[in-house]
């Protein structure tokens, strides 16, 4: 694996002297700047495991120069010939670069920082230098310096004399020995066990921890490279030690605190920006024909299983063209950087995961799924399997390859033992790695065709030992029903149907929109709605119209669309529900809200347009929406306002609604309805 001589970036960015020094900068504030940044970095541990002659040497050498600072700040010189601030200014942007280069270096990648020594050490080794020119151009003779102080400023112009970089051979022969073992796994063959030891050892990497912390680093490494070249290397790394850690410290259980940023899940977001489909946070946002907006995967997949209709308005899309909504993503980029969410997390993982293949790294997902596969079929205790397990749902959620290894290595009827409530972390850890798993579109079959392993999913959905366990069986059954042909399959089975409407009914506010998500996906086959009523979904959506407007009404306006209409046209109860909606929810779910009265309303008849007149107030309100709805909002309001004007006249045929009526002629007559 050759790895790319510039491939180690900064991580963060510093203000430079230029941005940092205002024209009317004094040049006592420039003096205790230089001081404070010397003690800054005069404060900094040398580099631990590699690079810590170099490190060690800068750091004495910007030590020394704080005695300078200090000498000169003592001596309160306050005004400075041209030559001398220039020489300052440079001195801060230099200090500056010594600052981040250690920082960077002992705080990421240790492997990623083995592979770069020749580099880094060069990098070294150019500091050095601008220390020397700055130090030979430094006009000592003017400063009025104390002997030893001027002495002193010798010594560290001596010291900076340093003619070529400083390689230690310890880490030279170290990065030659993991180049050495990555060559091997290439070439498919195991690494030998005591090179691995030796080479964890003196990285420091003496644990399952510190290798966690590890594999997370060059993660975040793999977004700091700019070219595919290096992109690859890290990705290979990452391969190497995850399967290091697996074989010399065994998998590990989960640990109480992460160092990770919270995900999108941990906050409530804008409803503006979730997706209609999978009421996630849209990262992609598209618009389709008819002006609704998606994320890019969820509408994508919904094209790709052969709808041809607008999954929120029902209507034949015109084109299948996707239009990115810019203003919309950069609204929710914006807003995700507020709340320290990582906005583009998919599409980075996708980056990095998806199309970034590289054999090395593949090599070594194979090694580490077949260990952890045999360790699952030797396991005898439960602490160990569950130790096992959780370590494939952490693999199976790392990238596509892992996920087709991991089902190919015949984890997944292994997992169905594990999917009992007697152990409730067990039983979460396995189905959450079938539902890793099922992201790949060749596991979707492998699920479907194993009744085995369908069977357990279905049964962990309807009595799971924990809510966590419900919802991500529940998030497996909508992963599924990406492919059209296991939607009607699983839209067939009543205890599919009634597992996920008590999950949404009685689950804590995470799972209910597990739940909620894949009743929707659900609801798109005419089929299934019938299943779906009989399952109570009407009286599902009903309940969590209070709490969960928005979801309720999207998939309620499914449903009567797709044939549930007269169970929901009974429910008057619901017909209050959806005026209250109307009047106080959001954009989207008052535009869901009057398309559902719409078509209950048409085909309901006189009893259920009278229930939506006697709501108080109902007339502004719907006059309100047609002025400042959305457009297909303000579409839906007037055509549910000439339902009621009809009513209202004692009118037959209340479906023929748009029959010579136009929105501008609903503002020449006011009819004032019952109520």
């Amino acid at each position: 694996m050759a790895v790319s001589p510039h491939a180690f970036p900064p991580r963060k960015r510093r203000p430079s002297a230029g941005s940092f020094l205002s024209p009317n900068f004094s040049d006592h504030r420039l003096l205790q700047s230089l001081l404070l940044i010397s003690n800054e970095i005069s404060s900094l541990q040398p580099i631990r495991y590699l690079l810590r002659r170099n490190s060690a040497s800068i750091i004495r050498k910007t030590k020394l120069l704080s005695v300078l600072f200090e000498e000169l700040i003592r001596n309160q010189v306050t005004v400075f010939s041209p030559s001398a601030l220039l020489c300052f200014e440079e001195l801060y942007i230099v200090l500056q670069r010594i600052k981040t280069l250690i920082e960077d270096c002992s705080n990421g990648s240790k492997v990623w920082l083995l592979m770069q020594t020749e580099s880094i050490a060069n990098l070294f080794h150019e500091l050095t230098v601008d220390l020397s020119t700055l130090l030979d151009i430094f006009p000592v003779s003017d400063m009025n310096l104390n002997e030893d102080v001027e002495e002193l400023v010798v010594l560290i112009r001596k010291q900076c004399l340093q003619k070529k970089p400083i390689v230690d051979p310890h880490d030279d022969n170290l990065r030659r020995e993991v180049m050495k073992m990555l060559d091997r796994v290439q070439r498919e063959i195991v690494p030998d066990h005591s090179k691995l030891v030796e080479i964890f050892d003196n990285l420091q990497l003496r644990d399952s921890s510190s290798c966690r912390d590890e594999i997370e680093s060059l993660e975040d490494e793999v977004q700091n490279q700019t070219d595919e070249k290096s992109k690859s290397d890290v990705v290979a790394l990452v391969g190497l030690v995850r399967y290091g850690k697996c074989v010399l410290y065994g998998a590990s259980t989960p640990r109480t605190t992460s160092r990770r940023r919270k995900s999108a899940a941990d906050v409530n977001y804008p409803a503006d920006f979730r997706c209609p489909i999978s009421l996630d946070l849209m990262r992609d946002p598209v618009v389709v024909s008819t002006g609704q907006t998606y994320d890019r995967p969820s509408i994508n997949l919904w094209i790709e299983s052969g709808h041809n209709t607008c999954p929120k308005t029902g209507q034949t899309l015109a084109h299948t063209n996707l239009i990115p909504n810019r203003a919309l993503k950069n609204l929710t980029a914006m807003w995700c950087r507020e709340q320290k969410i990582p906005f583009e997390v998919t599409e980075q993982n996708e980056k990095v995961n998806g199309v970034i293949h590289n054999k090395t790294a593949l090599e070594a997902t194979k090694m580490t799924v077949s260990f952890l596969v045999n360790k699952l079929t030797a396991s005898q205790s439960e602490e160990t399997a569950n130790r096992v397990v959780h370590e494939l749902r952490v693999l199976a959620k790392a990238d596509s390859d892992s996920r087709a290894c991991i089902a190919e290595a015949g984890a997944l009827p292994l997992l169905v033992k594990f999917l009992g409530p007697e152990n409730p972390n067990l039983q979460v850890n396995a189905v959450t790695t079938i539902l890793n798993l099922s992201i790949l579109e060749a596991n979707k079959t492998r699920i479907m065709e194993s009744d085995e392993v369908l069977n357990g999913v279905i049964e962990v959905l309807r009595s799971g030992a924990t809510w966590e366990a419900k919802g991500n069986a529940a998030a497996t059954i909508f992963s599924l029903t990406g492919v059209h042909a296991n939607r009607k399959k699983l839209g067939k089975k009543t205890r599919v149907i009634k597992g996920l409407v008590d999950l949404a009914k009685w689950g804590p506010s995470s799972s209910k929109r597990d739940a909620l998500v894949a009743i929707l996906s659900l609801a798109g086959e005419r089929e299934t709605v019938a299943k779906l009523v009989e399952g109570g979904v009407v009286e599902m959506t009903s309940e969590l119209m209070d709490t969960q407007p928005e979801e309720a009404v999207t998939i309620l306006e499914v449903v009567v669309k797709r044939g549930g209409l007269m169970a929901v046209a009974a429910t008057f109860h619901l017909i209050k529900k959806l005026a209250v909606v109307l009047r106080e929810g959001s954009d989207r779910a008052r535009e869901s809200a009057a398309a559902t009265l719409v078509n209950v309303c048409r085909k309901g008849g006189p009893e259920t347009v009278g229930e939506l007149a006697r709501v108080p107030g109902i007339e502004r309100v719907i006059w309100e929406m047609v002025g400042m709805g959305t457009v297909r909002g303000r579409r839906k309001a007037g055509s549910l306002m000439r339902i009621l004007r009809r009513w209202a006249a004692g009118l037959d045929g209340i479906a023929d609604v748009t029959a010579g009526y136009s929105t501008s002629s609903m503002h020449t007559t006011r009819i004032v309805l019952p109520g």
